[in-house]
């Protein structure tokens, strides 16, 4: 339905409803001298209520050639005041009036999340330069390449790389996250979050125009503008409806002219008709569902590409997953320490002192545990590598090594102990320390099931998906461990892909419904084009994930995306909830017009109430509450949700390379 602009429509409706009131007070035989009210109240509520609907009705009429619904209502009170019941005609316009001011508060709560993140953005920031001096500039004057000193407590003005300095950042308003991340030199900050505590030198990498903030909202604004595939067929069906309600009580009126009612009862009875079978709740009923979803889950860090996106994702009946950096953390990490000598503390200052020369993503899972138990690296010097077995140094005691199996055969070594059992087969990489020929210990690195997904998997299920499926470039052996810890059938688990292969295998699983593809929105990019609905995980900074995705997970908290299909779900049943109302009072009314005499004002009063309630009903949809995980995982062990995808590392477990 065309409108005019808030502000004028709020006041207009003011006018309306003080026009009825001296229209009422007008009417009181015992108030003398208070019947002169009674015709400029009238009047009043006319032209309030009725010439801006009138002229809105017009134009677009004349301008777009569309027959707008306000045009039914206008023309349903000039007849009521035609036939001698202009009172009538009051009604209609100022409850008219009233519920589309009403309407225009309720989606405009929905529409206000642009306006959201746009106060979120600070205004200005401390540019540091060169000579070291801070300067207080609008945060618009910053460019690529400038450092800013944030101080705690201070939102971060743009994009931008910690240069310096530690801290806690709160990134609630981009991911939704509820706990603080702890940032060091090197990580990634997003504009309008907040720095807890510390002060940051940032490096910014994005200007304002091309901020994450800046992106959230224009992907926001074409979500809410992009119709979907029910607003598309409401808006065509309400169009003919429109012309055919007109039609129709034309042709009321000469039926009932024709069966003897004289020309006042016969208009009287088209004028209801009109107002009884004006389609605006169904219209209406659609847009307010999807708007009000479209906005709870941008509020909670999960961003549709439109309303056929949330239509789509609630008829999907099977996921299906990337397994690296997607239902895993996406980098190596230590799973297990066995050290011969008991000294696990020792041992650990070894294997990072002697891995500390290697860029492998083993060796930075291995010095990444040492750092987060505190352990500094053992000094070990003239470190060579050996290619596709491990790295030789020395340390105080003499020669020392790391590496897997093959390097252990060459130094002479036995790994029979029995502490060893099981580590082979255990589908992790295993780095063995030595001395010679004796062995100190080893570890064991994998990449571990994100603490997220097996619940997020398990709500899944509980809403209705029916099947659940695993794809990864992986060994096999690897895919299945993970499999098993997220409860996964091992013929639901596909190794070894191409990406060309999960396109293929997503297409095979399109074929017997609808399919939704979870990736990193980088390296799965034409899986997640193929799929009915594409799901970035992670897509907070990552141009390639907004890109290619149609639903985006701003954070890799993998209970955000049970929740986006919880939502979807809860919207499409509001969606029929709403037609259902709609429809059935639509029917009723029109009914009573017909073979009853439904007064006009009750039939004001069924048509505008019927308005009404499917918009609040589909504004129950913002208290809904995309959630956050548990957080129970160790410091040190918790995925990077702030990373972008772009920069995350991705780790292939399986290779049989220590560093």
């Amino acid at each position: 339905m065309k409108r005019v602009s808030f502000d004028f429509q709020t006041v207009m409706s003011g006018l309306a409803v003080l026009g009825m009131m001296l229209a009422i007070i007008g009417t009181w035989p015992p108030a003398e001298g208070l019947a002169a009210l009674r015709w400029p109240g009238l009047a009043l509520v006319y032209a309030a209520g009725g010439l801006p609907a009138g002229w809105s009705a017009l134009s677009a009429l004349w301008r777009e050639h569309i027959l707008d619904i306000d045009l039914l209502m206008v023309i349903a009170a000039v007849a009521a005041a035609a036939v001698g019941a202009p009172f009538e005609g009051a009604v209609l316009l100022t409850l008219f009036s009233v519920s589309t001011t009403l309407e225009h508060q309720a989606l405009g709560r929905a529409r206000r999340a642009v306006e959201a993140l746009m106060a979120l953005r600070p205004e200005t920031a401390f540019r540091k330069g060169e000579d070291g001096t801070v300067a207080e500039v609008p945060a618009s004057d910053l460019v690529v390449g400038d450092v800013v000193v944030l101080r705690p407590g201070a939102r971060v003005p743009t994009d931008g790389v910690i240069l310096h300095g530690r801290g806690g950042i709160d990134e609630a308003n981009i991911t939704g996250e509820s706990m603080p991340v702890s940032k060091e030199p090197g990580q990634q900050v997003f504009e309008a979050t907040v720095n807890l505590d510390g002060v940051l030198d940032v490096t910014v990498t994005r200007t304002v125009g091309d901020s994450t903030i800046a992106r959230m909202i224009q992907l926001v604004t074409e979500a809410q503008e992009a119709k979907a595939p029910s607003e598309r067929f409401s808006a065509w069906f309400g169009q003919r409806y429109t012309v055919g309600v007109l039609l129709g009580a034309g042709l009321a009126f000469a039926v009932f002219y024709w069966l003897g009612a004289d020309w006042e009862q016969a208009l009287y009875k088209a004028a209801t008709l009109l107002v009884a079978a004006s389609p605006c709740a169904i219209v209406i009923s659609v847009p307010a569902a999807i708007l009000s979803a479209l906005s709870a889950a941008a509020r909670g860090g999960v961003l549709f590409k439109g309303g056929g996106a949330l239509e789509t994702l609630a008829a999907v009946d099977t996921f299906a997953f990337d397994k690296t950096g997607t239902l895993t953390n996406g980098r190596a990490a230590v799973t297990l320490v066995v050290a011969l000598e008991g000294d696990e503390h020792r041992f650990l200052s070894l294997l990072a002192g002697l891995e500390a020369h290697s860029e492998h993503h083993v060796a930075a899972a291995i010095r990444r545990e040492a750092f987060a138990n505190g352990i500094e690296p053992a000094k070990v010097v003239d470190v060579s590598s050996r290619p596709s077995a491990g790295i030789i140094g020395y340390d105080v005691f003499g020669p020392i090594w790391a590496g897997n199996a093959h390097l252990v055969a060459e130094m002479g070594a036995a790994v029979d102990h029995a502490a060893f059992q099981g580590l082979a087969d255990s589908a992790q990489t295993v780095v063995y320390l030595g001395r010679g020929a004796t062995v100190l210990g080893a570890v064991s690195v994998a990449d571990e099931a994100r603490a997220s997904s097996a619940p997020a998997l398990a709500a899944l299920r509980a809403g209705g998906v029916s099947r659940i499926v695993m794809m990864t470039g992986d060994r096999r052996p690897v895919a299945l461990r993970i499999g098993a810890e997220l409860g996964l059938a091992p013929d639901e688990i596909h190794a070894e892909m191409l990406p060309h292969d999960k396109v293929r295998q997503v297409g095979d699983l399109s074929r017997v419904g609808k399919v939704a593809f979870v990736g990193d929105g980088v390296n799965d990019a034409a899986a997640l084009a193929r799929a009915d609905v594409g799901i970035a995980m992670g897509a907070a900074g990552s141009d390639v994930a907004l890109q290619a995705a149609d639903v985006a997970l701003l954070s890799e908290d993998m209970t955000k995306l049970a929740d986006a299909h919880r939502l979807a779900r809860r919207t499409a049943t509001i969606i029929r909830q709403n037609l259902i109302v709609a429809i059935g009072a639509m029917g009723i009314l029109v009914i009573g017009g017909l073979f009853f005499d439904l007064p006009l004002p009750l039939a004001v009063i069924g048509h505008e109430g019927g308005t009404v309630l499917v918009v609040l009903n589909g504004l129950r949809l913002l208290s809904d509450r995309i959630r956050s995980g548990d957080g129970n995982v160790p410091a040190h062990r918790q995925p990077n949700s702030s990373a972008p995808v772009s920069s995350v590392l991705r780790s292939q477990t399986t290779s049989p390379t220590a560093s």
